[in-house]
């Protein structure tokens, strides 16, 4: 399809001069060009095909270079991206030094906040609306568009008792396509479910209310019969009464796809005094009959290109065995072998590779949905019960959960094992999902065990030894292939490193998977002279003292490597324990990430900037060493 209209798209302001053809033809060019993003990249699909038309509505009914929107997630604001002038930038999104792949305030003043993680939006619609009324801004409209996936998040719940409590003039749009990432569990999915079958409800009117307060009351026991009707048919008819309850009016479900509809209401509502929730009813994929039949595969696809005939043909690309799949499959083989262990995730079974675990061990896996938080503590309480729970979620998502790390597991002593995918950087996802900090706030709880393979052969033994310790665990892990060093695997025990060998010039000590870069660094620097050990730490809480000292006291420079901040990180353990001993630290170097945010681009782009690829180790080894013999022709002159 040949793109014509879109663009013309400079800012939403074009719209209005658009007919309503033109507008459909407009919703057709920008479903294809989310089709052109993912020919030769990763990218989120299925959401963004499901909200064009919504996007359209909000951008034709309000004025957002004024008015307030927050998008809760943010990975569907593609379509959004488009109309707000950046058509031109858009082919390059997702790749490093091009558009982030979520909302960035950089970019676009249209967009408001980073907003990667779910559940955030009302709260900081909230805030938006009650700074604008403090510093006089009193006619900005408030509006956020939260999925039902990110609906059971505890904080959204918080925030709109507080508007309601605050009598705001918000607008909360429940975009409802059945789905997060993967389709939606639990109990307020059931009340989402009861709602679609609901007639449409208009909070503003409340004809029902009126008409059935109408009913005469004849005697206590016809008061009663008629009291439990008028429930039942307020039931029957509103769909939307927990919302009611709560404070906020409720309208719908409108069909999300129904551009007229959707700019009819969205323009009923706009000046609505207090809390409102409009409900809209979207199909995940919308468009793309591909993605509508799989929307948990086009949620994220891999790269294809379609035929003439428009069916799917994979780009193919190399598939390596990940860390992901290492350790999904290591967990189901414990679960074979004994009865206690079982897996927590937070809507991130296809993300996590835990399928064949949800099928095969149905009374042992559990989908919290997106309520980090809460899968800690209920972690917890099975740990409690002599379960062996194992808490599988995302580096940067488990930050969610760090108060219930701290309470109902750390302080307790319960052996929750927590497998944190993606650690370290992540690639084109950016900032708001790399999983840098976990070394640092998981090292600063008591009780908990720390540990990060070097490779593909430590990760088995690791959760083996997890399950079997008394107290919590933690391993990292990265959104990465699972390499391995052909060797003897030393066993795993508690605070043990393993010496892959000593160096005479200088020591790599690795935390976690770049252990396997190290070797390769080592190796490449033999040729030059430059002898280089190499240790896989392993273990960063406890830290294996006698090893690494013994490192820093007899070699001639000590470099840690590890793929997150090294603020507080492992490096910072091995400064400590260093300091502790009395002994020197002047030759150590400390390699990770740096104190600020890493922008997005493609994974090994990044581990280069950041010299944690096998070059940027040989380059730290360089120097080092070229500061050691400096260093020694000074004594020797002196």
């Amino acid at each position: 399809m040949k793109l014509e209209l879109l663009p013309q798209i400079r800012s939403p302001k074009d719209l209005h001069n658009l007919s309503r053809e033109q507008l459909e033809s407009l919703a057709a060019e920008i479903r294809e060009a989310l089709c052109s993003v993912v020919e030769d990249r990763a990218a989120h699909f299925a959401s963004n095909l499901g909200v064009v038309e919504l996007c359209l509505a909000l951008h034709l009914v309000f004025d957002f270079s004024q008015d307030r929107l927050i998008w809760d997630t943010g990975h569907q604001i593609y379509p959004h991206k488009l109309l707000t002038g950046r058509f031109n930038e858009f082919s390059t999104i997702r790749c490093k030094g091009g558009l982030m792949g979520y909302p960035n305030p950089v970019e676009s003043d249209y967009d408001l906040f980073v907003t990667g993680h779910a559940g955030a939006s009302v709260s900081t619609i909230a805030g938006l609306k009650a700074g604008d009324n403090l510093t006089g801004h009193d006619e900005r409209k408030a509006v956020c568009v939260i999925g039902d996936g990110a609906l059971p998040c505890g904080m959204v719940w918080e925030a709109m008792s507080n508007a309601v409590g605050l009598k705001q003039d918000l607008l909360v749009i429940l975009n409802d396509n059945k789905m997060g990432i993967c389709p939606r569990v639990g109990g307020l999915a059931q009340y989402l479910d009861n709602a679609r079958v609901a007639p449409f409800y208009n909070g503003l009117k409340r004809d029902v209310s009126w008409l059935l307060n109408k009913v005469p009351v004849v005697g206590e026991p016809v008061e009663n019969m008629l009291a439990q009707m008028k429930e039942a048919v307020k039931g029957f008819l509103h769909g939307g009464m927990l919302f009611e309850q709560m404070g906020f009016r409720y309208v719908g479900p409108v069909d999300g796809h129904d551009l007229d509809s959707l700019r009819r209401y969205l323009t009923m509502l706009k000046d609505v005094k207090g809390p409102v929730l409009l409900h809209v009813f979207t199909e995940k994929g919308h468009g793309f009959q591909p993605a509508c039949q799989d929307p948990v595969k086009f949620h994220a696809p891999s790269p294809f290109v379609r035929n003439e005939e428009n069916e799917i043909v994979p780009v193919k690309k190399s598939k390596e065995f990940a860390y992901t799949n290492a350790v999904s499959d290591s967990i189901y083989k414990l679960m074979q072998r004994d009865a206690r262990v079982c897996v927590l995730t937070a809507a991130m079974c296809a993300g996590n590779d835990l399928g064949k675990i949800r099928t095969d061990f149905p009374d042992r896996f559990f989908d919290t949905g997106i309520c980090e938080s809460h899968a800690v503590s209920f972690a917890g309480g099975m740990a409690k019960a002599g379960m062996r729970p194992i808490v599988d979620i995302y580096s940067t998502f488990l930050q969610r959960g760090y108060d219930q790390i701290f309470q109902e597991v750390a302080l307790q002593n319960l052996p929750v094992i927590f497998t944190l995918d993606r650690s370290g950087v992540v690639g084109a996802d950016g900032p708001t999902h790399h999983g840098t900090f976990d070394n640092t706030y998981m090292r600063s709880f008591p009780n908990i065990v720390q540990m990060a393979p070097g490779d593909r052969r430590d990760v088995a033994p690791m959760l083996d030894f997890a399950v079997h310790h008394n107290g919590p665990t933690s391993i990292r892990y990265p959104k990465a292939a699972a390499l391995d060093i052909e060797r003897d695997v030393a066993p795993v025990e508690l605070g043990k490193a393993e010496v892959y060998r000593w160096g005479s010039d200088g020591v790599f000590v690795a935390f976690g998977s770049l252990f396997t870069s190290c070797v390769a660094a080592a190796d490449r620097l033999k040729d030059e002279g430059i002898d280089m050990g190499v240790i896989n730490a392993r273990f960063a809480k406890p830290l294996d003292h006698d090893t690494i000292l013994k490192a820093v006291a007899d070699s001639g420079f000590v470099i840690t490597v590890e793929e997150s901040t090294l603020c507080g990180g492992f490096g910072s353990a091995v400064l400590e324990a260093v300091n502790d001993a009395g002994l020197r630290s002047d030759h150590i170097a400390r390699v990770g990430v740096p104190d600020r945010f890493i922008d997005h681009g493609e994974r090994d782009q990044q581990l280069a900037e950041l010299g944690l690829d096998v070059p940027g180790l040989m380059n730290k080894a360089r120097q080092m060493a070229e500061r050691r013999v400096a260093k020694l022709s000074e004594l020797t002159q002196g």
